[in-house]
Order: C-alpha cells, then structure tokens, then sequence
C-alpha cells in the first residue's frame, strides 16, 4: 500500500516509517500540516497516517477539508490527546480510527491493514463469488450453486470476511476484530463455534467442505472447491 505519514517528530516519523517500508508499504513523508493537506489531496494514498497536532495546520483541519474536498481515503488519526471527548472530536472529523501515543507499532501496522482493506461504499461490489457460493451484499442472501442457504446475520458477516479473502488465510485474531470488534481475546470458543454452524450450513446438502481449518493459524475459504 501506499501510506501518507504525516508526522512532525521526526524520531517517530522515521521509526514508523522504516517498520512500514520493511513490511512492503511505500511510505510518503509530511513534515507539517501543509505538506500533509497537499499530498492527501493530490497523492493516491490507501491509508493516511495523521498527527493531530502538526505545524501550519493542525490534523482536525486537514480532515475537515480533506473530507469536504470529497477525499475517501481512510485516516488514522494519531494523537497524545486521549481523553474520550478527544477522539469523538477527532472521529466527527473525519477521522476512520484513533490512536493514542505512545503506541506499539504492531498495533498501528495492524489498524493500517484493517483501513487498507476497506473500500468507499460507491467502489464497493454488491455481489461476491467463491467457487459454488455467490453473496449478495444488498439482499443479504447466500446461494451454494442454485440453493439459498440461510444464515443468521454474525453468519452472513463471518462468511463474507471469509469469502472476501477466498484462498487466503484468514486468523482467529483478523476474525474476532473484523467480525466481532474485539481487538482483544475474550477467551473463548466463539470463533470455532461459529465456523462450526457456517460449515454446517454450507454442506447441508452433501457438498465439499470450502472452509480449511489451519490448525494453530485460522481459516481458508476454498475458492475453486
């Protein structure tokens, strides 16, 4: 991906910026609040990485104007401002995540990801294919060849995520966040449980079995089963 850092301190810029280049993302560097504003809106980006506070203007007021200049690309605001009144200002903003300092980079190269894979909802496709199965994202509706199979909504989510990465592994960890939002584990078995009834449901009628459990890594659709 290409990621916009917009942050003036520049230990932090250049700490984040060679953990995200040794991870394969090509980074561009703001220094100040005028050179974030440009490249935002000039650049394409998959993610903006933003420094609230930042010299010649300040991160709420690049994303206010990014958003009102029609700018989709997902923001992760990054702030020593941590107070809950703090980060619903910066989400109202415009803002897609909040991230408080100091921060781990494993988590803020974690959110990256989670941005990166979101799409405007205008770009989004209705419909989703893997090997038999066809989602239909609008009607809310699965059909294994030419037979609905009916899904409780966590299900139809589940399924999706799944479907959406076909033939790559998807983890318990990337499941219980984008499914569930937990960016904990709450220790339990509601992953397993639940892959369990989806697969159920999805062989009711005898056909292959399109999810591969990995043991001790997590889950494969089969796309071409």
């Amino acid at each position: 991906m290409q990621i916009l850092l917009a942050e003036d301190d520049t230990e932090t810029a250049e700490f984040v910026a060679r953990g995200l280049g040794e991870l394969g993302h090509n980074v561009l560097r703001a220094r100040d609040g005028a050179d974030a504003l440009h490249f935002a809106t000039t650049e394409n980006c998959d993610v903006i990485v933003l420094d609230r506070m930042l010299p010649a203007i300040d991160g709420l007021a690049i994303l206010r104007r990014i958003r009102a200049a029609g700018v989709e690309t997902p923001v992760l605001l990054l702030t020593a401002l941590g107070r809950i009144e703090d980060r619903v200002e910066g989400l109202e903003a415009g803002a897609d995540d909040y991230l408080v300092k100091p921060f781990a980079f494993s988590e803020l190269a974690a959110r990256i990801n989670a941005l990166g894979r979101r799409r405007p909802l205008n770009e989004a496709p209705t419909q989703i294919e893997a090997g038999p199965l066809r989602m239909d994202l609008l009607a809310r509706q699965v059909w294994r060849n030419d037979t609905i199979v009916q899904l409780q909504p966590r299900e139809f989510r589940l399924l999706e995520e799944l479907m959406r990465n076909s033939d790559r592994v998807v983890t318990r960890t990337m499941l219980l966040e984008r499914v569930w939002g937990f960016h904990f584990d709450p220790q339990t078995n509601i992953v397993e449980t639940h892959i369990s009834r989806l697969r159920a449901k999805l062989n009711r009628d005898g056909g292959a079995d399109l999810i591969e459990t990995l043991r001790g890594v997590g889950y494969r659709m089969r796309g071409n089963a």
